[in-house]
């Protein structure tokens, strides 16, 4: 069903937010993580000995979010905390860095299915004013 043409643009970003949710979660459903937690372990893996402090600045969520949701990654096997100075530095286990390739490259086929009906400018646009608007948003 096509949409009005005068929709206003949070229902759509959050229909968006909630299909690739729903995506990611059945995906992941195997190795139980949710799609609240993988933006975490996937920024972890890349990013090597990342603090939390660090891991929310980069993700733009409260400390106290990271925390919580590192709690569950580690009782998962999938972190580890290492305290360092007056911070926490995340390294991921063998089992979490093998999920992190898995939902990375689920994230990829998403991003394929959405460049599908754009083209690689207009996908490029759309990302480049994503960005804008979020860091606008502050």
């Amino acid at each position: 069903m096509p949409f009005d043409s005068d929709i206003p643009t949070p229902p759509l970003v959050s229909l968006l937010h909630r299909k690739q949710t729903a995506h990611i979660n059945d995906k992941l459903k195997d190795v139980n993580l949710s799609s609240g937690l993988y933006p975490l372990l996937i920024k972890s893996y890349k990013n090597e000995g990342i603090s939390q402090e660090e891991l929310a600045d980069a993700l733009h969520v409260n400390e106290s979010t990271v925390t919580r949701n590192l709690d569950k990654l580690e009782k998962k096997g999938l972190i580890i905390r290492t305290p360092k100075k007056r911070k926490k530095i995340i390294s991921v286990t063998p089992e979490g860095a093998e999920i992190a390739k898995k939902v990375m490259h689920i994230d990829e086929k998403w991003d394929l299915n959405l460049k599908s009906s754009l083209t690689n400018e207009e996908y490029e646009n759309f990302r480049k004013l994503l960005i804008k608007i979020c860091e606008d948003l502050k």
